[in-house]
C-alpha cells in the first residue's frame, strides 16, 4: 500500500484521548486477539489474574471477555479485552466479524483500542503471520506475543524474535504463558506503554499490492465515509481492501452519506478484469508472499522431523477403528466416573443438608416460617447443591479434552459418523459442549457457516443431556435402577447413565437425517479443521474451567432455583382446608391428652409411640394440603395426560416446574414429598431417594419402581425442558416459530417414547 495511506498516525481518537480526567483517567484500551488455539486465553487470565468481567457484545450473542492488568498499582489503568479467535479480518463467522467490527472501530459498545496485542502460536507461526499482518497495517501501536516457544523447539523449530521483530517493525515477546515464561515483559511493556503512549513504535506497511490494485484502493479509502472517533487513513486502507475484494462487506459500507459507493466499487472491480486482474484474489496473493518471505528469514529448522509427536499420536487416535475404539472408552469412563467418583461428596453433602434442616427445625416452633425455611428453601435448594460432585466432574472431564487438544481430534473423528445423517464435522464441538450446557453449545453453532448445517446443529443440541439434566438423571437411577454388577469395574447405574447420554445422540442424529432429507435439505460442504498440538493440561487450569462452570450451577441454584421454589413452595401450601386443618389439630390434642392421662411407669416407651404417631399424623395432613393446594389441582388437572406413561400427579407437577430449568424436578420432588423437614430420628432425615423408594400408588402397589423409573428417565433425556434454552434458540434463529416447533416436537417425541417404554415393558411382564 502506499506510503500516504500506509505511513500515518496510530488510531488514537480524540475520544479515547479525552475519556477520564486527569486526577482519575480511563483506563487504556488494550485488545488480545489471534488466531484460535495460539494461548490467547492462558495469556487474557495471565495478565489479569482470571478477574475477568463476562458479558455479550451489543446485538449479538458473542461473548465478551475483559478484565484489568495486573501490576503497578500508580501506573494509568488498563483494561485488556480478550477478542474471540480470527484467522483474518474477513470473518467467515460472528467472532470473526466482531474482531473486524472493533479493529475497524465499527462496534458501538467498543471503544477505539489504544494498543493491540497480537498473539501468535511459534509452532505454526506462518498461518499465524497472516493475521497478523493484517492487524499491524491497521496502524494501531501492536506487538506480538510469540507464544509455544517450548512446542516450536520440540518441533524443531528456532523462531528469531530480533528478526522477526525488524522484519514486522513491532515488538516481539517470545513467551510460554501457560508456564508464565515472557508474561512478566509483557506486563511491563503494556505498563510502560499507559504511561508514555507516544513512544511505541507503529508497524510498517508489510504487503506489496499490485499497482493498478493499489489505486483502486486509495480510490475507495478516499470515498469512505468518517464514522470513527478520529481519523485514520490506514484503517481506511485496510477497509477499502475489506470493501473491493469481500462482496459481503459492501452493505455494510454502503449507507448513509455514501450512497453510490457500492456502483463506484462494482466499476473498480469492472477495470481491474479488464486488466486481467482477479480482485478477489489479489490481495490475498500479495499477503501469502509478504508472509512467505518474512517465515523463511526468521524460521530455523533445527531437526529434520518426519513427524512431531503430535502426528504420531494422531495417526492412532484419528484412526477410523483405533481412535473410535478410544472415543467410545473415553466416554464410558466418564460417565462412570461421574457416577461413582461422586458418591462420597455427594454422601456428605446430603448428611450437611439434613443437619441444617435439622438445626433450623429446632431453632423454630412449627408453623409456616419454619416450613418455608426448612421444606422450600433447604429442601429445595439442597436437593439440587448434593448434585454439585457430579456437576463438577462433568465439567472436569470436558476441560480436560478441551486442554489436552482431543476434543479437535474427536471432532474430526465424528466428521465420518455425522456425514452419514447429513451434518457438518463442525458440528460435533457445539454438541459436544451442550453436554455441559446447551445454551452456549447453541452458541458455538456459529462458527458453522452454512445457515442450515447452523440451524440443524441448533435445533438438535438440546437433545445432548446436559448438566442439569445430571441431578434428574442421578435421582431417579439411585432410587428405580438396581445396583447390580453387570462386569469387572461395570455397574447397571453406570451403564443406564451411558444408555440415556447414549439415547439423546441417536435421536438426534436420527433428527438431523430427517431434517437434511425435508425442510433443510442441502449439499453436504467439505470440513476444514484445525488440530492443535497435543498439551499437558495444567491443573490449576483444569481446576479453574471447573469452579466457572461449577459456580455458575452454584449462582443458579441461588438465584433461580431458589425463587422458583419459594414459588413452590407456596402453591404447594395454600390454600388451606379450615375443615382438614381443625380435624388434624383435634386428633393431635386427642392423641397428646391420652398420652398425659397414662401410667407414667413405661413413660419412654408412650414418648416413642406418641411421636410415631404425630409423625403418620403430620405426614398425613401435608398429604391432604398438598392434594388440596395450587399446585396439587394442577397436578391432577394434567394427569389423564401422563397416567399412561406411569406417572402420577406429584411426577406431573415436577414436569411443570421443571420447565424453568430441568434439575428442578428435584429440588421439586423434595418440597412435594416434605423431605428435609427435619426431626430427632434418622426416620425424620430420610433422603430424597429413599422418600421415593417408599411411595406407592393408590392399590398400594410401588411408584417408582425400574419401569417407572425407565420412562421418567427417557423423558427426560428428549424433551426440551428448558426455557433459556427455548429462549437462546430463539435468538439465534430469530424465529420465534422454530423455538415453538423445537419445544412441541421434543415434547411430543419425549411423551410417545416414554409411552413406548412403560406400555412396552408392562406388555412384557416387567415392573
Amino acid at each position: 500500500m502506499s506510503a500516504d495511506l500506509l505511513t500515518a498516525q496510530p488510531c488514537k481518537p480524540e475520544a479515547s484521548r479525552q475519556r477520564g480526567s486527569r486526577q482519575n483517567p480511563a483506563p487504556k484500551l488494550v485488545v488480545l486477539t489471534g488466531n484460535p488455539n495460539c494461548g490467547k486465553t492462558t495469556l487474557f487470565n495471565a495478565l489479569t489474574g482470571l478477574r475477568a468481567k463476562v458479558a455479550n457484545y451489543a446485538g449479538v450473542t458473542v461473548e465478551r471477555k475483559e478484565g484489568r492488568l495486573l501490576g503497578d498499582s500508580t501506573a494509568p489503568p488498563v483494561t485488556i479485552l480478550d477478542l474471540p479467535g480470527a484467522y483474518s479480518l474477513s470473518p467467515q463467522s460472528p467472532d470473526e466479524q466482531i474482531v473486524r467490527d472493533v479493529l475497524l472501530q465499527h462496534c458501538k459498545d467498543v471503544s477505539a483500542p489504544d494498543m493491540v496485542v497480537l498473539v501468535a502460536d511459534a509452532s505454526n507461526l506462518e498461518r499465524n503471520l497472516y493475521f497478523a499482518t493484517q492487524v499491524i497495517e491497521l496502524g494501531y501501536p501492536t506487538v506480538i506475543a510469540l507464544n509455544m516457544m517450548d512446542v516450536a523447539r520440540a518441533n524443531g523449530r528456532e523462531v528469531d524474535c530480533a528478526r522477526l521483530a525488524r522484519e514486522l517493525g513491532v515488538p516481539v515477546f517470545p513467551m510460554v504463558a501457560s508456564s508464565r515464561e515472557g508474561v512478566p515483559e509483557l506486563r511491563d511493556h503494556i505498563i510502560g506503554f499507559s504511561i508514555n503512549p507516544d513512544a511505541h513504535p507503529i508497524g510498517r506497511a508489510l504487503c506489496q499490492l499490485p499497482p493498478d490494485f493499489q489505486a483502486e484502493v486509495e480510490q475507495i479509502a478516499r470515498w469512505l465515509p468518517n464514522r470513527r472517533k478520529g481519523s485514520n487513513a490506514r484503517l481506511s486502507a485496510a477497509e477499502a481492501v475489506l470493501i473491493l475484494t469481500d462482496e459481503r462487506y459492501l452493505p455494510r459500507a454502503d449507507s448513509g452519506e455514501s450512497s453510490d459507493l457500492g456502483e463506484k466499487v462494482r466499476d473498480a472491480r469492472k477495470r481491474l478484469e479488464q486488466k486481467a486482474i482477479d480482485w478477489r484474489t489479489a490481495a490475498i496473493e500479495a499477503r501469502y508472499a509478504c508472509v512467505g518471505a518474512i517465515h523463511k528469514l526468521v524460521v530455523c529448522e533445527t531437526l529434520s522431523l518426519s513427524e512431531t509427536p503430535s502426528d504420531k499420536l494422531d495417526r492412532v487416535l484419528t484412526h477410523k477403528v483405533w481412535g473410535t475404539l478410544f472415543f467410545i472408552f473415553v466416554m464410558a469412563v466418564m460417565f462412570q466416573s461421574i457416577f461413582t467418583l461422586a458418591r462420597i461428596p455427594t454422601h456428605l453433602l446430603e448428611n450437611g443438608i439434613a443437619w441444617i434442616g435439622s438445626g433450623i427445625s429446632r431453632l423454630l416452633s412449627p408453623g409456616d416460617l419454619r416450613s418455608l425455611l426448612v421444606d422450600g428453601v433447604v429442601a429445595g435448594v439442597g436437593a439440587v447443591m448434593v448434585f454439585l460432585p457430579q456437576i463438577c466432574l462433568l465439567f472436569l472431564f470436558i476441560a480436560l479434552l478441551e486442554e489436552t487438544g482431543y476434543m479437535a481430534r474427536a471432532a474430526f473423528l465424528m466428521d465420518r459418523v455425522m456425514g452419514k445423517v447429513g451434518l457438518h464435522g463442525k458440528s460435533f464441538i457445539p454438541l459436544l459442549s451442550s453436554f455441559a450446557c446447551a445454551v452456549p453449545g447453541i452458541l458455538a453453532a456459529r462458527t458453522i457457516e452454512h445457515p442450515k448445517d447452523r440451524l440443524v446443529t441448533i435445533l438438535i443440541a438440546p437433545l445432548m443431556s446436559c448438566s442439569a439434566r445430571l441431578p434428574v438423571y442421578t435421582l431417579l437411577i439411585a432410587a428405580c435402577i438396581p445396583d447390580k454388577q453387570i462386569a469387572g469395574p461395570l455397574r447397571l447405574p453406570g451403564l443406564v447413565m451411558l444408555g440415556l447420554y447414549t439415547l439423546g445422540i441417536v435421536v438426534a442424529m436420527g433428527l438431523a437425517w430427517l431434517a437434511k432429507k425435508t425442510l433443510l435439505k442441502s449439499h453436504m460442504p467439505l470440513m476444514i479443521l484445525e488440530l492443535p498440538p497435543y498439551r499437558r493440561p495444567l491443573i490449576r487450569t483444569l481446576f479453574r474451567h471447573m469452579w466457572e462452570r461449577a459456580s455458575l450451577f452454584v449462582q443458579r441454584a441461588g438465584t433461580v432455583i431458589l425463587g422458583i421454589n419459594i414459588l413452590l413452595w407456596f402453591l404447594a401450601t395454600y390454600p388451606r382446608n379450615p375443615t382438614v386443618e381443625n380435624s388434624y389439630r383435634t386428633q393431635r390434642h386427642q392423641l397428646t391428652a391420652l398420652a398425659a392421662a397414662e401410667n407414667p411407669a413405661p413413660r419412654q416407651l408412650d414418648e416413642e409411640k406418641l411421636h410415631a404417631k404425630l409423625r403418620e399424623l403430620d405426614k398425613q395432613l401435608a398429604g391432604e394440603r398438598l392434594r388440596g393446594s395450587f399446585v396439587g389441582r394442577l397436578g391432577r388437572f394434567i394427569e389423564p395426560a401422563i397416567a399412561p406413561l406411569g406417572f402420577d400427579w406429584k411426577i406431573g407437577i415436577g414436569i411443570l416446574s421443571s420447565f424453568a430449568a430441568r434439575e428442578l424436578f428435584v429440588s421439586t420432588m423434595a418440597v412435594v414429598y416434605n423431605v428435609g423437614s427435619g426431626g430427632d430420628t434418622d426416620e425424620d432425615r430420610l433422603g430424597l431417594v429413599q422418600t421415593l423408594r417408599e411411595q406407592k400408588r393408590s392399590d398400594g402397589t410401588p411408584l417408582y419402581t425400574t419401569l417407572t423409573g425407565l420412562a421418567l428417565l427417557v423423558f427426560y433425556a428428549i424433551a426440551l425442558q428448558c426455557a433459556g434454552t427455548a429462549v437462546v434458540i430463539f435468538r439465534e434463529t430469530n424465529s420465534l416459530g422454530w423455538a415453538l416447533a423445537e419445544l412441541l416436537c421434543l415434547g411430543a417425541i419425549a411423551w410417545a417414547m416414554s409411552f413406548l417404554t412403560y406400555q412396552g415393558g408392562r406388555f412384557l411382564g416387567l415392573q
